[in-house]
């Protein structure tokens, strides 16, 4: 599959859950993110094309001043997760303002998985 994304995706330590926002469903948790978009990881498939109304959960509250994020997105893909129960929905937001793209930058920022750094100094530990 050709990597269509202009924005580097982080990876997150904390999966939020992610609502359908008109209805209050709950759609999956969110894994990654970034300025344009995310995966949700699902146990139900969802429509490629599809515009829904979402509502993220902000993990903390204290750190973002708010509880939730609001926004609309398309499903850009859905394909089956490596563990045959769920689903890996791509979505791209679609309507990203100033303050909720600050929103979406702090949670990159503080959620985001870090691996270890590997030995830079060029010779082998052992």
């Amino acid at each position: 599959m050709d990597e269509k994304r202009r924005l580097p995706r982080k990876y997150l330590i904390i999966f939020s859950r992610v609502f359908e926002r008109t209805l209050g469903k709950l759609l999956g948790y969110l894994s990654d993110l970034s300025e344009s978009g995310g995966m949700i990881i699902s146990e139900e498939p969802m429509q490629v094309g599809t515009t829904v109304s979402l509502r993220l959960d902000l993990p903390d509250p204290k750190i973002f001043h708010a509880h939730n994020l609001q926004l609309e997105a398309r499903v850009a893909r859905c394909d089956p997760d490596l563990s045959p129960a769920f689903y890996d929905i791509g979505i791209e937001f679609l309507d990203v303002t100033p303050e909720k793209k600050i929103l979406i930058q702090r949670m990159m920022e503080v959620y985001e998985f870090h691996r270890e750094d590997e030995p830079s100094s060029g010779t082998s530990p052992i």
